[in-house]
């Protein structure tokens, strides 16, 4: 069979789940002195620069993003570490929205809109490969830090969305030719 849990206990731990929720909200949305979300930044990017070099299972999500077949060949379990890694992306996103909520003090529906380019080049400019299984936690965060001087760059100097839009995926563009010319290069 199939055990349920007393109601109780599951009221108990919806409480505890929505406690640190909003706890964790209004950690972020104060300020007294260093900005918590530098806080949450560096431990984030501490605990996955960790888990992908020191690590079983950062090794595994390598070999799985560089050949899945040969991973499964390999005795990786791709299922379950492909259900693992999108749970772990879901916590990201989470993650992400109760920044962002907290920083505009509102949820709206579109507050992350046209976030993903910048996310995306972000990974390809920090060296990622787009053929997948190369790429380092450091060499994304480089990458953000150039999306993001760039997209404060062109909003001081008043450039229109649209052209920012489309600067940002001419350098997306470019890093992914890079990419694949060295890849190439390489096979050559």
């Amino acid at each position: 069979g199939f055990s349920v849990s007393p109601i109780y206990l599951f009221l108990l731990k919806n409480v505890i789940v929505v406690g640190a929720i909003m706890g964790l909200t209004y950690l972020l949305a104060s300020y007294n002195g260093l900005p918590n979300v530098l806080i949450v930044l560096g431990v984030l990017i501490g605990l996955y620069a960790f888990v992908t070099n020191r690590t079983v299972l950062g090794r595994r999500i390598y070999a799985l993003g560089g050949n899945q077949k040969a991973a499964k060949l390999s005795g990786v379990n791709t299922e379950r570490l492909t259900l693992y890694t999108f749970i772990n992306m879901g916590i990201l996103a989470a993650i992400a929205g109760m920044i962002i909520t907290a920083r505009l003090n509102s949820a709206t529906a579109k507050a992350g809109t046209g976030f993903e380019l910048d996310a995306i080049a972000a990974t390809f400019i920090g060296g990622a490969s787009a053929t997948g299984g190369i790429g380092t936690v450091f060499g994304a965060v480089i990458g953000a830090f150039i999306m993001g001087t760039l997209n404060n760059g062109m909003s001081i100097l008043g450039v229109g969305i649209d052209w920012q839009q489309a600067i940002k995926g001419s350098v997306l563009l470019i890093a992914v030719f890079f990419d694949v010319y060295n890849k190439n290069k390489g096979q050559a």
